[in-house]
């Protein structure tokens, strides 16, 4: 029998990342300037517990949270991205995530970070984890070829997820079955990704995995000392 395909697939923030890149841009953009801090503030902390509860219009927020770099056009939005990159992601990239990663690439399985959060925000940070293979929210383009603030495609959230990894295989002539999947996730929210993969890993788990994963007998990793 031929040997699958080992396929690795990560969530991003508060699992490779100890912290939120979506959120964290948005508190970014309040600190250079390019939104007002305490409406924006407000709005974005009203968007992250949504998230968090698994009701989030993932529609709304991607036109809520693109909306600051949209306005600045490319060569602003593009500065602002290295800005961030080096101020805030440099410094949360730890040795304990480089490592996992690299150690599934280093045993010939295929890496694929699979995130909620847009691809302006999470392609360079895939490249500081020698990831190219990106499943994150798509952006539509206008005539112009800046980004629109709509969704393109299917959004990567929740069974999103699901969908859009298994249009990634499908692409590469692959299917769940020749596959030996494993899914790395922190949160409730990509409980239907961790339910169809081979191996589910609880990774840094807020409490609902968490429980979920204890009662599934699920590998439970915790990365961080601390989210």
């Amino acid at each position: 029998m031929k040997k699958k395909t080992g396929l690795a697939l990560f969530d991003l923030d508060h699992t490779l990342l100890p912290i939120d890149s979506d959120y964290a841009w948005g508190v970014f953009t309040q600190t250079i300037g390019w939104v007002d801090p305490a409406v924006f503030q407000a709005k974005n902390d009203e968007f992250y517990e949504h998230y968090k509860a698994g009701t989030l219009d993932v529609h709304a927020y991607v036109r809520f949270a693109t909306e600051a770099m949209r306005l600045r056009g490319p060569q602003q939005a593009a500065a602002g991205q290295a800005r961030f990159m080096e101020s805030v992601i440099g410094p949360a990239v730890r040795k304990e995530a480089l490592d996992l990663v690299r150690r599934h690439q280093d045993s010939g399985d295929q890496v694929v970070i699979v995130t909620a959060t847009n691809e302006f925000v999470t392609r360079p940070i895939a490249e500081v984890f020698g990831v190219t293979e990106l499943i994150a929210v798509e952006l539509a383009r206008g005539p112009d070829g800046w980004f629109t603030g709509e969704i393109a495609g299917v959004p990567s959230l929740r069974a999103g997820k699901v969908e859009r990894v298994a249009q990634w295989l499908s692409a590469r002539g692959l299917d769940w079955g020749s596959v030996e999947s494993t899914f790395y996730s922190d949160s409730i929210n990509d409980l239907p990704l961790l339910e169809r993969v081979d191996h589910p890993v609880a990774t840094n788990a807020e409490p609902a995995l968490r429980a979920i994963a204890q009662q599934r007998g699920w590998r439970i990793l915790d990365l961080f000392k601390e989210k």
